[in-house]
């Protein structure tokens, strides 16, 4: 499934939680694991001439040198392959051009706990990431205390697909499930019919019949994948603001990842990452499988 996964990294706890969900998730396949440090000319040029701007750009090459051989040691301790790399320039277009160089399968990155409105705003160089990379992204929080999870297998025993029967929600499924199926993971299949598109409560019964026979239609066929799957399902059909029935929904079963598929291109854009699944990623406490 996965035969190549990128961590990239800053050395922080948020990356090193992430290095954790992928060797996890690399023992299943014997999978490698790609560590990537991005120098950024943008943070380590203070101004063109001075002399603290080499300095700075030495001591981000060393950090991430130091942080890539780390990773590189954990995974020969744990009997994998692993490749390392640092690179400069934009965060994110490095990324991406180690993904499309490399014959990346899957990026998990790290994400930075938050509280209060902070927690609200997903960073820019996971968000673009996850809005232009043509792999599936894993986003991975940091837990609130700090703490790193240990290395081992049986880290994705719950998964959570939110579907809203788009092309790219199926992507999400084929992968969250192709994960439960690695795990022997419960599958919860669901839809929320989003109450906030129209004033709900005047709306005729049989518009609301509709919509939720639409979600049932689109949660029974990832169900279906799932059984034939042999892994047990559960599928819900939820009424309210997506992102938060979503969230409510994972925390009530304890899931431990949430697939959910992004929004694709459209005639006046590039490709955007879609408002409910910003706001699940940039509010997650458990990790969230986005596929365009």
């Amino acid at each position: 499934m996965y035969d190549s996964i990128l961590v990239p990294t800053d050395g922080s706890l948020g990356a090193e939680t992430a290095t954790t969900r992928a060797f996890d998730l690399a023992r299943t396949g014997d999978a490698t694991i790609h560590a990537l440090h991005v120098i950024d000319p943008g943070v380590t040029s203070i101004a063109l001439d001075s002399p603290d701007s080499e300095e700075l750009r030495r001591r981000s090459e060393k950090r991430g040198r130091e942080a890539t051989v780390k990773i590189q040691e954990r995974a020969t301790d744990l009997g994998l392959d692993a490749v390392r790399a640092v690179s400069e320039g934009t965060p994110y277009r490095a990324i991406l051009e180690y993904v499309n160089g490399n014959d990346i399968d899957l990026v998990m990155m790290g994400t930075h706990g938050r509280t209060g409105g902070e927690r609200a705003r997903l960073g820019s160089t996971t968000e673009r990431v996850i809005t232009f990379a043509d792999v599936p992204v894993m986003a991975v929080r940091l837990a609130e205390d700090g703490d790193v999870p240990e290395s081992g297998y049986g880290m994705y025993d719950r998964v959570v697909i939110p579907t809203d029967g788009s092309d790219a929600a199926e992507r999400a499924a084929d992968h969250a499930l192709g994960i439960a199926e690695r795990y022997g993971a419960d599958v919860h299949v669901i839809y929320v019919v989003d109450t906030t598109t129209y004033e709900f409560e005047d709306v005729p019964r049989s518009i609301v019949g509709l919509l939720k026979q639409g979600g049932q239609n689109a949660v029974e066929e990832i169900a279906t994948a799932a059984r034939e799957l042999n892994l047990p399902v559960t599928t819900d059909i939820l009424r309210g603001v997506p992102y938060e029935e979503i969230l409510a929904y994972a925390s009530g079963v304890d899931a431990d990842v949430i697939g959910m598929g992004t929004r694709g291109r459209t005639p006046d854009t590039d490709r955007l990452l879609g408002s409910t699944t910003a706001r699940v990623v940039g509010r997650s406490d458990v990790p969230v499988l986005t596929t365009g």
